[in-house]
């Protein structure tokens, strides 16, 4: 099992840019799919970015597109999510996850699939205003 903690949110301005971290322990996030969603109020969880394993193909769900970038340190084994030019609608808690089952289709598994992540972090606020 890989245990997740997320560091790195907070209150920003619109157009403004934050870090998110993702520190993987137990195991190493090689061996999965790892990816970010977030979760507005009154709204559904949401897939955000994603890297499968293998090619490390990437996901970016639109609204993110060339503003969120994923990426993952495999010698820290941590992940991050950055993100610039942000929108008050980028507000949510974002929460970091990983599966094994998802290694070569990270999106797929969600959106296709309609499958859930088996290990998530315990999520970080952002809220962007001014």
């Amino acid at each position: 099992q890989v245990q997740l903690v997320e560091s790195g949110g907070g209150l920003v301005q619109p157009g403004g840019s934050l870090r998110l971290s993702c520190a993987a322990s137990g195991h190493t996030l090689d061996d999965y799919a790892i990816g970010w969603f977030r979760q507005a109020p009154g709204q559904e969880r949401e897939l955000v970015t994603c890297i499968s394993g293998g090619d490390g193909t990437t996901y970016y769900a639109e609204s993110v597109k060339g503003r969120f970038t994923i990426s993952r340190d495999n010698a820290k084994n941590t992940m991050y999510l950055q993100m610039n030019s942000l929108k008050p609608e980028d507000g949510a808690v974002y929460y970091c996850a990983a599966d094994s089952l998802a290694y070569y289709h990270c999106s797929g598994y969600v959106l296709v699939q309609n499958l859930t992540y088996d290990y998530w972090g315990q999520g970080t606020q952002v809220t962007v205003s001014s």
